[in-house]
C-alpha cells in the first residue's frame, strides 16, 4: 500500500473533497476556487510535459510546444522515472476512459 510524504489531516480532506467531485464543471469550480489561475496552468502543462516524455519527445522539442524551462521538464521527467507513480495512474485512468 502507498503511503503519501503529504498525509496528514488537512490534505486527506482535500484529496475526499477532490474524489467527491463527479462532473467537468464541478471539478472546474473546484479548481477556480481553491488554486491561482497560474498554478492551475502550471500543472496542466506538468501533465502536457509528462505526456511528451511518454511520447519520447526531446527536451528541446517539449521547450518550444510548451515554453516551460529544461529544469520543468527535467522535474517531470524524474517523476516518471523514480516517483510515486501518479502520472502513470493518471495516463492509465485517461487511456481506459478512452476504451
Amino acid at each position: 500500500m502507498f503511503v503519501s510524504n503529504l498525509k496528514n489531516d488537512q490534505t486527506d480532506v482535500l484529496v475526499r473533497a477532490l474524489l467527491s467531485l463527479q462532473t467537468e464543471e464541478e471539478c472546474y469550480r473546484a479548481l477556480e476556487d481553491l488554486f491561482t489561475i497560474r498554478e492551475i496552468r502550471d500543472l496542466s502543462q506538468r501533465l502536457e510535459v509528462a505526456r511528451l516524455l511518454r511520447e519520447g519527445v526531446t527536451y528541446s522539442e517539449i521547450v518550444e510546444r510548451t515554453g516551460v524551462s529544461t529544469a520543468t521538464i527535467g522535474r517531470v521527467n524524474r517523476c516518471l522515472s523514480y516517483g510515486a507513480g501518479g502520472y502513470k495512474l493518471i495516463f492509465e485512468k485517461l487511456e481506459g476512459d478512452k476504451a
